[in-house]
């Protein structure tokens, strides 16, 4: 819980040219894999079991940082390391403004 908040921390303190412009049209297309645990309601991983956040609406800022952190191995979660392990910051960037900007899950 310390290492989230000090992400979000982090994160608040970035100045927007740091945070690349995405897209989300490319983002969408980049997310399949997403999806299929991000956009299910009250979706739980089953070892371990823990509960996978909904991502639709979320800050774009916040998805960018945490998905280099996950891509860059700060956060340890070897699915979205893998997930995350071949983004580029342009995709990154996309994928953030496709969930920032999904409200209908």
């Amino acid at each position: 819980m310390a290492g989230k908040k000090l992400l979000v921390a982090v994160v608040a303190m970035l100045p927007l040219s740091v945070i690349a412009d995405g897209d989300a049209k490319n983002g969408r297309a980049l997310s399949d894999t997403c999806l299929g645990c991000h956009a299910s309601e009250n979706y739980k991983n089953t070892y371990p079991m823990y509960k996978v956040p909904k991502l639709g609406g979320q800050k774009e800022a916040y998805i960018v940082a945490a998905l280099k952190a996950y891509r860059d191995g700060a956060r340890p979660h070897k699915t979205m390391h893998a997930q995350a392990a071949t983004l580029s910051d342009q995709e990154i960037a996309d994928v953030a403004a496709y969930f920032a900007t999904r409200f209908d899950d």
